[in-house]
């Protein structure tokens, strides 16, 4: 009998429509803190998720552009990765900066690029604007914590 690969880590799946409000992104990290506690070891992608989502929610909300439009968070989560993706009604791509030391903005896709295992964009199918994306491995440990 042929091998065979084992099958794919199942994942769990949350999604919901954001306005583009300030508040967004902490409302954002909530629906990933509430998504988490459902997933065995999901403690494992809180400190690194909830920043990566913080800051691809906080772009939307500052640069995408058309008022009124709804930003979509979804978060994909298994025992190997989680994925975030935002989906907002801006065409502009997300291109990382070097601000000016002195500038209180504009490192926020530094971090997602130092961060996560992988982060790009694409259109959004089917309609306006884009999906900004990131994943993240699970962290063995905790910030600041050693052995």
């Amino acid at each position: 009998m042929p091998e065979t690969d084992e099958p794919a880590s199942p994942s769990v799946t949350r999604g919901c429509w954001f306005p583009r409000s300030r508040r967004s992104p902490s409302l954002a990290r909530r629906m990933l803190r509430e998504l988490l506690v459902t997933v065995p070891d999901g403690d494992r992608y809180r400190e690194v998720g909830e920043l990566l989502t913080s800051e691809l929610v906080g772009n939307a909300v500052l640069y995408s552009g058309l008022p009124g439009r709804l930003i979509w968070v979804s978060f994909d989560v298994s025992a190997v990765r989680l994925r975030i993706e935002v989906h907002d009604a801006g065409d502009r791509p997300p291109v990382p900066q070097r601000p000016d030391p002195a500038a209180t903005r504009g490192r926020g896709l530094l971090l997602v690029e130092a961060l996560a295992a992988g982060w790009g964009h694409f259109p959004r199918p089917g309609g306006v604007g884009k999906v900004v994306w990131c994943e993240c491995a699970p962290e063995s440990e905790p910030f600041g914590v050693t052995t």
